[in-house]
């Protein structure tokens, strides 16, 4: 079976893609690594490059969503033969130009709150539940959210200070990554086959930014679907997967 890697973000936990893994499972050895502790996307490579070594995979398919996408451009960008094709959604690509419009009011706000050290842990410590219920209403059409147990999986992964912290290193790590993503696609590009997937709210600056820097590059836009496409849409997620991944 070919291998294949799935790359959560915040404030998620590898149980993100709990709706799609049955149907992933028919045609790849998945590995879904647990990066809810953040760090640097050249660190965080490294890992998910380990990971898949201890797992015996010499190549995988790598599909990644909000923070674990620059993981993912690190790994494919650093490390091109492990990389047979790449997925990558609501997320963005950097500095890389092409997110003009999605920043035209600024970044959101949440970027700046957790980059600030120690800050974002201090205040929401004893609120875990209600700020993650928040992202995951938020990510999800209607602001409906997800299903109760998912949901206390995903608040017992970032409850407590040091959780919360290490979940907010993703977000202290922006600014290495932007540099490190900018570097590598100064030299080169994204030579495997690569498909940018949007929804709301980044929709399609990821494919904007990435259409400078690959050489096969396929955009699909899910209208009526929150961020947290596998949870939100994960039926119309498969139908771009399966085809694309084949």
């Amino acid at each position: 079976m070919n291998g294949l890697v799935l790359l959560h973000g915040f404030p998620h936990t590898p149980r993100l893609w709990d709706e799609v893994l049955p149907q992933l499972r028919r045609t790849h050895h998945v590995l879904t690594p647990d990066t809810v502790a953040g760090g640097d996307a050249m660190s965080l490579a490294e890992q998910v490059a380990t990971e898949m070594a201890e797992a015996g995979m010499r190549t995988a398919d790598v599909v990644a969503i909000d923070a674990g996408v620059p993981v993912a451009l690190v790994l494919a960008l650093t490390r091109p033969a492990l990389v047979t094709r790449l997925v990558v959604m609501e997320a963005l690509a950097g500095a890389l130009p092409g997110a003009e419009s999605f920043l035209a009011k600024g970044a959101p706000w949440w970027f700046g709150f957790h980059q600030v050290p120690d800050l974002a842990e201090t205040v929401l410590e004893g609120h875990e539940r209600e700020y993650v219920e928040w992202f995951l209403q938020a990510g999800t059409a209607a602001r409906r959210g997800i299903d109760p147990a998912l949901t206390d999986a995903f608040v017992a992964a970032y409850t407590g200070r040091d959780r919360l912290a290490a979940g907010f290193a993703h977000y202290r790590a922006m600014p290495a990554n932007a540099v490190a993503i900018s570097a590598l696609t100064s030299e080169r590009s994204l030579s495997m086959p690569t498909l940018a997937i949007g929804a709301r709210p980044v929709g399609p600056a990821l494919g904007a930014q990435l259409s400078r820097v690959t050489d096969d590059l396929t955009t699909i836009q899910l209208d009526h679907c929150g961020h947290l496409i596998p949870l939100d849409a994960p039926d119309r997620l498969l139908a771009a997967l399966v085809p694309f991944l084949s």
